[in-house]
């Protein structure tokens, strides 16, 4: 994934929807919760998205619920009026963080939660620079 490329994208490609081990969605967990840490104590509010997908099998089969796939967790960051101004999660490859700004065209790639943090404090809210 290209620094250039939208989080629409990337969620096309099947990158943000891979399934992630319970091991690996906690690692990401712990990873994200420092930014959530470093954004709290700015005023920013934020809170981590867990999506666990459950396949329901119609066809007989003994276990009713099917297969259950938990996807990896995401930061959503909230403006104001409720509006997310930016999404935070982290590569499954490269452990690098993964920065969407608000309806931005692009996917930042950051390496330090600090940077994360001032990433989305400098970004325009909303669109206006």
């Amino acid at each position: 994934m290209t620094s250039g490329q939208t989080a629409a994208e990337a969620r096309t490609e099947g990158h943000e929807d891979e399934e992630v081990t319970d091991a690996t969605a906690a690692k990401h967990d712990a990873a994200l919760a420092v930014v959530q840490r470093l954004l709290s104590v700015r005023g920013v509010r934020s809170c981590l998205v867990h999506t666990i997908s459950l396949e329901l099998f119609g066809d007989g089969r003994p276990y009713p619920l099917g297969r259950r796939r938990q996807l990896a967790p995401e930061l959503a960051v909230v403006g104001s009026p409720g509006r997310r101004d930016a999404t935070v999660s982290v590569g499954p490859r490269s452990g690098c963080y993964l920065v969407s700004l608000g309806n931005g065209p692009s996917l930042e790639t950051v390496r330090e939660p600090q940077q994360v943090v001032d990433l989305i404090l400098t970004a325009p809210v909303g669109g206006k620079p």
